[in-house]
């Protein structure tokens, strides 16, 4: 076992409790939202929530699960989410493997306009005219294909596709394979930590996405989760205290709590989901740093 000098020693300590802090500046607001948002409003206004929930209470729950918004928001929800990423990864894989081949005609142009993108965007004016001309406001098609492209994720697989080793597809394409079989059984299965990573950015993004399902929906039924969740906190935000009678119960609800209620819905399926795929993203991440 080779010997730490005083210096590493010293800088490990340092290393160490810097990344301890930032953890727990991390986690630590995580825990809060959960443990308000089981508390009761009492102990949150006196501010006797610290780190575990105060007089706990599931009345902000009932509240937020009682109303069939939610549900017809979630189901949105993972409907973008479904359909949106799919529809992403499949424009991201198929691009990126194309413009990984330097036989293909034109490769370079397409390159440049592709980043060109990345430089300079017609705005959100021409954007939703564009959605508009063609028909797709208010509609379900526009949130899953008007987003489907991401030029920095198509970059990114081109890159890692481009490490592949040729003599694996010289191989199979003596052997008589096409373009779809390569694809498939040589390049998707050697990319899986890369289209994993992706995949997880794509699914975040769908599943986060506020500003142009709100701008470009405005039927209540095919909202997002976000976006209800967003109108009822400005509804809440706009009230001191609010009551509801359940049955014979009668329950005060504080606003604050059933704020912290919501953004746990809403984060966490995401929290549930991400453990299960943490171990493709570093994988990914590491893979890309070490092969450029």
């Amino acid at each position: 076992m080779i010997k730490q000098t005083n210096g590493e020693k010293i800088f490990a300590f340092f290393n160490y409790t810097i990344l301890l802090l930032f953890g727990l500046s991390i986690v630590y607001p995580v825990i809060y939202c959960i443990s308000a948002s089981f508390s009761g409003v009492e102990a949150f206004i006196n501010g006797e929530v610290v780190l575990f929930p105060k007089h706990f209470t599931l009345s902000a729950y009932q509240y937020l699960l009682e109303d069939t918004k939610i549900w017809i928001a979630y189901g949105n929800t993972v409907f973008y989410t479904l359909f949106g990423t799919t529809a992403s990864i499949s424009i991201s894989v198929f691009g990126a493997y194309a413009l990984s081949k330097t036989r293909l005609r034109g490769r370079k142009f397409i390159n440049f306009m592709l980043m060109f993108t990345m430089w300079f965007h017609a705005g959100m004016i021409p954007f939703y005219l564009n959605i508009k001309e063609l028909g797709l406001l208010n509609t379900r098609t526009a949130i899953v294909f008007a987003f489907a492209c991401s030029t920095f994720n198509i970059i990114l697989l081109r890159t890692y596709f481009s490490v592949v080793p040729k003599e694996l597809e010289e191989a199979a394409i003596v052997d008589g394979a096409n373009d779809l079989y390569v694809l498939f059984k040589i390049f998707i299965p050697i990319s899986m930590p890369a289209i994993a990573t992706i995949t997880l950015f794509y699914a975040v993004g769908r599943w986060n996405a506020y500003f142009w399902t709100m701008v470009l929906i405005t039927d209540d039924y095919k909202m997002p989760l976000q976006v209800v969740l967003k109108k009822m906190l400005t509804v809440l935000s706009a009230t001191d205290e609010f009551t509801q009678t359940s049955s014979d119960t009668f329950i005060s609800y504080g606003k604050e709590t059933v704020i912290y209620a919501t953004i746990v819905i809403a984060a966490l399926p995401m929290l549930i989901v991400y453990p299960f795929i943490q171990k493709f993203f570093i994988k990914g991440v590491m893979v890309g740093a070490i092969k450029g």
